[in-house]
């Protein structure tokens, strides 16, 4: 989790409040998609924490027309934003919209907002185009005063840019249940699992399947199985437990006999270590 500064923290519970209250009201009385890129740019300079004159720009062109917003550091655009009025729904069509403007311009963080729910992505330039949802939020139902929102908010704070997006992003991409959920159908995963449940009953025996069965059909969530998403986590462990297998191939475990006579492997965990290390490259 990325550390807030305090003076960023109290911003946060400082002004949050407030425009809730603004966004209540700009809700309540369906407000045009100018009048809340108006609001959202004040959001930006109040809560997140951008200079409105030199560092928030509605002047930055892409293919002969305007983005709503852009967060420009020295120079560089940091961000894009495309805002949608307060009462439209983010559709998927936006979104293509946004990331069409960051894949154009080569800028890798979008965000789409209609100043109440917020999104964030991140581009990855490549033949296709892809991009992932890195955050996303609704700023009515945030509570500035505890972590898990000051860090979402932080994201998009001038002090958090950078290091705390990728940070983050990196963080979701490596600690989901996907990916959890093809670590323990993995080998090194259902023989650890194997191991544990002969210590429960001496001479049990019991075969891989039906641990992975288990796991399967009573343990885990089809959702979490089944999808792009599942396949895609299932392929990048399998690469990554095979990179640690051939690393410790050269140290073989030793097997010792334990007292009840049963073979026991001293370095059953040997690698096991690396598959944390290995997910975040």
């Amino acid at each position: 989790m990325a550390k807030v500064p305090q003076k960023v923290i109290e911003r946060l519970i400082k002004t949050t409040g407030k425009f809730q209250h603004i966004l209540k009201a700009a809700k309540d009385r369906d407000i045009n998609e100018a009048d809340t890129v108006l609001i959202v740019a004040d959001m930006l300079e109040k809560v997140f924490g951008f200079d409105k004159f030199l560092e928030i720009t509605s002047e930055y062109t892409i293919r002969g027309t305007y983005c709503d917003l852009a967060i420009k550091i020295n120079g560089e655009v940091q961000y894009l934003l495309e805002i949608k009025a307060i009462g439209t729904d983010l559709k998927e069509s936006h979104l293509r919209q946004v990331i069409d403007y960051g894949a154009n311009k080569g800028i890798q963080w979008v965000v789409l907002a209609n100043g109440i729910f917020w999104e964030i992505y991140r581009i990855h330039f490549g033949k296709p185009i892809k991009h992932d949802l890195v955050c996303s939020f609704n700023f009515l139902e945030l509570n500035p005063k505890k972590a898990d929102d000051q860090e979402k908010m932080f994201l998009l704070c001038k002090r958090g840019l950078g290091p705390a997006m990728a940070d983050f992003h990196e963080r979701k991409k490596n600690v989901n249940r996907f990916i959890i959920g093809a670590i323990l159908l993995s080998d090194k995963s259902v023989d650890l699992i194997k191991r544990e449940l002969k210590k429960l009953s001496h001479g049990l025996k019991i075969e891989n399947s039906e641990i992975e069965e288990i796991l399967r059909n009573d343990v885990m969530k089809r959702e979490v199985l089944e999808g792009e998403e599942a396949s895609s986590a299932k392929s990048k462990v399998k690469k990554i437990l095979s990179k640690s297998s051939k690393k410790t191939d050269f140290q073989k475990p030793q097997e010792t006999e334990s007292s009840s006579g049963e073979l026991s492997d001293e370095s059953s965990n040997v690698g096991d270590i690396e598959i944390k290390e290995n997910l975040e490259q």
